[in-house]
């Protein structure tokens, strides 16, 4: 018997928190693994990182430039998963934020996605793949202090609804997951912006949330989960 070729996923934000503990876990496993890096360097940092692992070079900081990126490298064939993880977040009050952490803000989490899943739907396409999109409880509400990242959220998850609607023609499914505080290097960011003490043990550990995101992404076909919340227990 034939054996089936192993699953192909591209992640963003793959090089710490969630994204590191995701792609370890489907390399583990057998499947083939791109991650995003922002830069050459970066690139060759997670291929020693994590051995077999294969890297595209794109910085999601400036989305205008991502298709000419990508049009000089080799890409997948096909992708079974599209999954973005990266994201930056900078705190302030609605008087004090600038256009230009605005225009930062919306680019990285919002137009960057949409501009990578654009280039890559025809590999997705091709598998009838899976986009996840990793969110935020910001995507669901909005708190003082946290307007451009809610915003950026908001967007995304407004991207998510009306990709699946358009893509479901195609096979292509699309999911959007909302996990609470995480410990992670952007909840320690987070808390130094706060002003708050960080203790990770109160979070969500990136591990849990990979999981999460393994099971959405491992469900028989004839199943689309389209929302999770994820938040902290005990």
């Amino acid at each position: 018997m034939t054996e089936p070729e192993p699953a192909v996923h591209l992640i963003t934000g793959g090089g710490s928190g969630i994204g590191a503990s995701l792609a370890g876990r489907l390399l583990e496993r057998g499947d083939e693994v791109w991650l995003l890096a922002r830069h050459a360097a970066r690139a060759r940092e997670l291929a020693e990182r994590f051995p077999g692992v294969r890297t595209l070079v794109g910085d999601l900081a400036e989305p205008e430039r991502l298709s000419w990126a990508l049009s000089h490298q080799e890409l997948p064939e096909r992708l079974d998963s599209l999954q973005h993880l990266a994201g930056v977040v900078d705190l302030g009050r609605v008087g004090e934020l600038t256009p230009k952490l605005w225009q930062s803000t919306l680019a990285a989490n919002l137009v960057a996605p949409a501009e990578l899943t654009r280039l890559l739907l025809p590999q997705l396409r091709s598998a009838r793949g899976h986009v996840l999109f990793v969110n935020s409880g910001a995507g669901l509400r909005a708190n003082p202090e946290w307007s451009a990242y809610a915003a950026s959220k908001h967007g995304l998850r407004a991207l998510a609804d009306a990709l699946r609607g358009e893509e479901h023609q195609h096979g292509v499914r699309v999911t959007s997951v909302y996990p609470g505080r995480t410990a992670t290097p952007m909840q320690e960011k987070v808390h130094r912006q706060e002003g708050r003490e960080y203790d990770p043990s109160r979070f969500i550990s990136p591990e849990s949330v990979a999981t999460t995101l393994l099971a959405a992404l491992d469900l028989p076909r004839d199943a689309e989960v389209t929302d999770l919340s994820v938040r902290p227990g005990g």
